[in-house]
């Protein structure tokens, strides 16, 4: 049978986490006060969620959103043409060996969430549950 590598094994180890949270807040930082040298990316207000760190360090996947969801395909468009700068931004931050490769895509955990709530609120539901 085939392994799925995104959910078999022990899930990321807490290097992997820590290098992760320090690479969102570093973006979430860099987005927020506008250091990137693209005025069209400044003007959008991004938030960074989370970002997995592949085992060995060397890639860095950024799950971000724009603030009220719209323009998503914008932002990582504009995300991917400014990712050399960003990453440099995340290499200064970082003491790493490697800078890793930035790679971005949207954020779907809201949207998850909202179905979730709006699956909950239906009357078969809510009667089962109550069941």
């Amino acid at each position: 049978m085939a392994k799925n590598k995104f959910h078999d094994g022990p899930g990321p180890s807490q290097r992997q986490l820590r290098v992760g949270e320090l690479i969102r807040r570093t973006l979430s930082e860099v987005l927020a006060r506008g250091d990137v040298h693209d005025p069209d990316l400044n003007r959008m207000s991004i938030t960074v969620g989370e970002v997995r760190t592949s085992p060995d360090l060397k890639v860095a996947t950024a799950y971000v959103l724009p603030l009220g969801g719209q323009g998503q395909e914008d932002v990582l468009k504009l995300l991917a043409r400014n990712k050399g700068e960003l990453r440099r931004a995340v290499s200064k931050k970082l003491t790493l060996k490697f800078a890793p490769d930035l790679r971005f895509q949207l954020d779907e955990t809201f949207d998850r969430m909202d179905d979730t709530r709006r699956m909950l609120n239906q009357d078969a539901v809510r009667r089962d549950i109550q069941e």
